[in-house]
């Protein structure tokens, strides 16, 4: 592959790992080009890349921080209240539609498929992985004075395939993770086991794949292609654990991005596309999406933690029982160096996860874990503040306040 044609094709989502690196501590994210190569090479760059591009990817990094780790972000702005009190208002018709036309698309001949298909459409979630993309496609169209409702129907499509994707993606998890519960019920797995569990899990993905083709349109096709590709990418990278401690944040980054970000950010990117939005307008709607889902993720990872499980849906440090070293964990451990060891084996000896949670409440980790989410947070809402204001630009900014507020 041309290396200037393949840059182009990537650079979003290089952006996406190395755009984080303000975010963290120098000495847990290296701006070594040689340090990055890894990363690289997990998305897919060819290996006579790295060097060809050296100064293209150099440009795409952040300004070197002076100070430690500590919420001292220049580019970001205060966090302001929108006056917004609830920003699902502008969306809730849209979702409710959403989900009776997924209810379509999932019919098949076979009623337990269909059954299985249906399980976590129920309508009762927070559908904010749609409610993003169709606040940002409703923000830019008022940006652009596009008043034709044809488009706005074409952008739902893309809303409805990734909320389809995404569920997708929860019961392939819940089989590989053998997981009984799932959003504070009996998992698809725990009902009809893995094998039916994981053919429905493609079955929704090829009913998501149809919703796209009807779009016609090779650039959105694109983008929603590259969330699935991201997803395999990012259940790979959970499997695996970094040595070298200044890796591990870049790991974790990473396979956040590829794991919850991504279908955020492009499917962002997909209605903006549909809108008709030159490359400055993609790349926000893009930028938006990908730090909102990163917020979203680092607050999931902070909410193992110091949720009841009832909350969650989910069994409390499930992480931390499934061997996985998310940021708290990572921070702790600047602190407490015998978690390494703890994090190599993926604290699978008996008493692991106790000392592990240990470690984390007697260290700043939550709190540096917290901070890293607000500082994500603002970055969602300054990308949201480049489109003209209007009440869905506002409800953009709510949106990721909402996102954070899950911490309260």
């Amino acid at each position: 592959m041309n290396c200037s044609i393949w840059f182009n094709s990537i650079k979003n989502s290089e952006k996406s790992i190395i755009g984080s690196a303000r975010l963290f501590n120098n000495s847990c994210f290296s701006r070594d080009l040689e340090k990055l190569r890894y990363s690289c090479n997990d998305i897919g760059v060819p290996s006579c890349c790295c060097k060809n591009s050296k100064v293209a990817i150099r440009n795409l990094l952040p300004v070197r921080l002076n100070s430690s780790y500590g919420g001292t972000i220049p580019v970001s702005e205060p966090l302001k209240n929108t006056s917004v009190a609830d920003p699902y208002q502008y969306v809730k018709g849209d979702l409710v539609d959403l989900t009776v036309n997924i209810h379509k698309e999932l019919q098949s001949r076979n009623k337990e498929l269909t059954e299985l298909a249906k399980y976590y459409f129920d309508g009762k979630g927070k559908a904010i992985r749609p409610a993003i993309a169709l606040m940002t496609a409703k923000a830019i169209n008022q940006h652009l004075g596009i008043i034709n409702s044809e488009v706005l129907e074409l952008q739902k499509k893309v809303a409805m395939a990734a909320e389809m994707i995404h569920t997708a993606s929860l019961v392939h998890d819940d089989v590989i993770d053998v997981s009984e519960m799932r959003r504070g019920k009996p998992s698809a797995n725990g009902i009809w086991g893995q094998p039916k569990s994981a053919v429905a899990g493609d079955f929704i993905i090829s009913a998501a794949t149809r919703v796209m083709a009807q779009l016609n349109d090779a650039d959105v096709l694109i983008c929603i292609s590259q969330v699935v590709a991201d997803l395999v990418q990012g259940e790979f990278l959970q499997m695996g654990t970094r040595e070298s401690e200044s890796d591990r944040f870049n790991h974790y980054l990473l396979k956040t991005f590829k794991k919850t970000a991504t279908i955020m950010a492009n499917s962002c990117k997909a209605v903006s596309i549909l809108a008709g939005c030159d490359s400055h307008l993609q790349n926000v709607a893009y930028d938006y999406g990908r730090y909102i889902g990163l917020t979203f993720q680092i607050v999931d990872d902070l909410l193992d933690f110091i949720s009841d499980s009832s909350l969650l849906g989910k069994p409390g440090l499930a992480d931390l029982k499934l061997g996985l070293a998310t940021a708290p964990v990572l921070f702790a451990a600047e602190q407490y160096p015998e978690l390494n060891v703890l994090i190599m084996r993926r604290f699978s000896q008996p008493g692991d996860v106790q000392t592990a949670l240990e470690c984390v409440l007697n260290s700043d980790g939550l709190e540096r874990t917290k901070e890293l989410a607000r500082q994500h947070c603002q970055e969602a809402q300054r990308q949201a503040r480049q489109l003209n204001p209007s009440e869905f630009r506002n409800g953009m900014e709510a949106l990721a306040q909402l996102v954070l507020q899950r911490l309260k």
